[in-house]
């Protein structure tokens, strides 16, 4: 059985049409801040598209920017279904990328032990 590399090819277009439109400045709801896009993966049917992106900021911050993104979908959807030629328009879900907090912490917890240790 040979595995198909589309839906990555997919989820590199989906990320750069919806770079794209945030660059641009399209988006004007107040409560989506500067956020970074880190990635898509879309499913083998191409029919669902999971968004994770990251940003800088508080709890509040990042559930008003979750709230914004929902509110966006349709228009976002819309948009990639434009500029990414497809049959079917994906359903478009995001989700905060956690990994890069993740990897502050554990950078800043082998900072912590290496001052204490005298490495």
């Amino acid at each position: 059985m040979s595995t198909s590399n589309r839906p990555e090819r997919v989820g590199q277009e989906i990320q750069a049409a919806i770079a794209n439109i945030l660059t641009r400045g399209e988006l004007k709801d107040p409560r989506i801040g500067y956020i970074t896009l880190t990635g898509v993966k879309v499913s083998p049917d191409l029919k669902t598209a999971r968004v994770f992106y990251s940003m800088i900021g508080t709890e509040e911050q990042r559930k008003d920017t979750q709230k914004g993104l929902e509110a966006a979908k349709g228009f976002i959807r819309r948009e990639v279904t434009e500029a990414v030629n497809l049959r079917v328009s994906p359903e478009i879900f995001f989700s905060f990328d956690e990994s890069l907090e993740r990897g502050d912490r554990i950078e800043r917890l082998l900072r912590e032990v290496k001052e204490k240790e005298g490495w």
